[in-house]
């Protein structure tokens, strides 16, 4: 169990952290064989290599087993009946996660129907009431007490909470490369963590870095900002950058302080002679009313941070990331606690940034929607690229991705994703930068093909002009400077094709 869930059972509880303890408790759960096993959250603090070990032990477990998770792939891969809590109820469907979402947008239909027909109902009583007294000088009782049942009715039903109303502030458009990495090497405590790295970012990329915890994932973006220094190598940041950083630590948060005092003590979000307003993406705000944008309550904005759950927490995090501009967003497990509406409307968000993104995540289902380019960080220093999301690098990689511990692959190093994990032959006719060029095209070429389909898409919503000009406006100017780039890559790659062959 301890080497599935990758944790020392020799070491001292008092010693261990948060993660370690959780994992050594699952352990401990699974070992007893119980009948019932009641799992919360049993993914938090598990990389991906752990949690599909879980997802196999649980396969094969004869216990029954009820699982509270976010995590989508998870819960597809195990489940076989839902409970749905919905504003106090709880709602049961005889079929596993993968038929929820359906499900319960079916559900959330009816209700609207049921909710108009009711509105409609109560007008047109409302309206005989008034115009009876006119006609008749007596009214029917019993109508008007119905009518006062109906009102009832509908001022008791809950709305659905929704979703925070989160929205990306861009700050000024980067230069094209944004971060160029080469031959980055660092040693902590004797274990490598890359050696002869190289990497080229682009304004645009989602690159997702993957790999075992402890493996040094934080570390090598770390260097990719400047805030660690390699042993060996260099790192050069592209113009106009500026960086919003989501740490899965929370350590931005003051535990201690309110919640108030966490927005409004930044100086970045604080407006001058007004303690009750905070600056956010240039407009003035108060304070109470951006914390309701991100589902707290009144009540909350003056309890301290250590009070708040970890999905709330997660939740302030994000309402200070997206106060303010920035072109580079960097964010380290940002889906954490988070809910599966909260996690969609992140995705929505990140598909329709114009900057970068560096994401450090082990959810499987958010890679495979947000992530351009892979890297597979596999321990010893290797560190790999890969076109695409998590699903992308399973069929690049082929049956060694199975289980990434089990093979010691050659370590490769690229300026962006490559299609395949053979490296192509070196091309004598070619330089030194030419042949590295040449290598990293086909990853490139591919990346823009997928986002030229994926923004013809958007536009083939004939009523997007008219309902969102701006974000048309917007796609409409990617599609047309993506097209454009996808022109001069083809160009480029075959000028150097014809070269290499002479």
């Amino acid at each position: 169990m301890a080497q599935g869930l990758k944790f020392d059972p020799s070491r001292a509880v008092e010693v261990a952290s948060g993660g370690e303890r959780r994992r050594a408790a699952l352990a401990k759960l699974i070992a007893e064989a119980p009948e019932l096993m009641l799992l919360d959250e049993p993914t938090n603090h598990l990389d991906i290599d752990a949690v599909r070990w879980l997802e196999d032990e649980l396969k094969q477990t004869r216990a029954a087993f009820v699982v509270i998770s976010h995590d989508r792939a998870f819960l597809r891969a195990l489940t076989r009946a839902t409970l749905w809590i919905d504003r106090g109820q709880v709602r049961r469907q005889e079929k596993g996660f993968e038929h929820f979402e359906a499900w319960r947008d079916k559900q959330w239909e009816e209700e609207d129907l049921q909710r108009h027909k009711l509105d409609r109902k109560i007008k047109a009583e409302a309206r005989w009431a008034v115009e009876g007294i006119s006609a008749r000088r007596k009214r029917n009782q019993g109508r008007v007490r119905a009518l006062q049942e109906l009102r009832a009715e509908r001022a008791g039903q809950i709305r659905r909470q929704g979703a925070a109303a989160m929205a990306l502030e861009e700050g000024p458009k980067s230069g094209r490369k944004v971060i160029v990495a080469e031959g980055l090497a660092k040693t902590f405590d004797g274990r490598a963590i890359v050696d002869g790295f190289d990497l080229t970012v682009q304004r645009g990329d989602r690159v997702a870095f993957v790999g075992p915890n402890g493996v040094g994932k934080t570390t090598l973006i770390k260097m990719l900002l400047g805030e660690v220094a390699p042993d060996a190598g260099r790192v050069s940041h592209g113009t106009n950058l500026e960086i919003a950083v989501f740490d899965q630590t929370r350590a931005q948060l003051d535990p201690d302080a309110t919640l108030w005092e966490n927005l409004a003590g930044d100086p970045l979000m604080r407006v001058s002679g007004q303690a009750d307003q905070i600056m956010v993406r240039g407009t003035p705000k108060h304070v109470v009313g951006y914390l309701k944008e991100f589902l707290f309550d009144e009540a909350q904005a003056r309890a301290p941070v250590r009070s708040l759950s970890g999905g709330e927490k997660a939740r302030l995090l994000l309402a200070r990331l997206m106060a303010r501009p920035s072109n580079l967003l960097v964010l380290d497990e940002p889906t954490n606690d988070l809910d599966i509406e909260t996690l969609d409307l992140m995705q929505d968000l990140l598909g329709e940034y114009d900057g970068t993104v560096l994401l450090v995540s082990h959810d499987r289902d958010f890679l495979d929607r947000v992530a351009t380019t892979t890297v597979a960080m596999e321990g010893d220093g290797r560190a790999v690229l890969y076109a695409g999301g998590w699903s992308d690098y399973l069929a690049q990689r082929g049956p060694r991705a199975a289980r990434p511990e089990a093979a010691a692959a050659p370590r490769a190093s690229a300026s962006a994703a490559k299609p395949a994990p053979a490296a192509p032959p070196a091309r004598s006719a070619l330089s030194f930068t030419e042949k590295h060029r040449l290598e990293a095209l086909p990853g490139e070429i591919a990346r823009l093909e997928a986002e030229i389909a994926k923004l013809g898409e958007l536009l083939a919503d004939p009523d997007l002009f008219t309902r969102e000009p701006v974000k048309f406006r917007k796609a409409t100017e990617a599609l047309a400077e993506r097209q454009a780039r996808l022109a001069a890559a083809e160009d480029e790659w075959l000028t150097l094709e014809e070269k290499a062959d002479g």
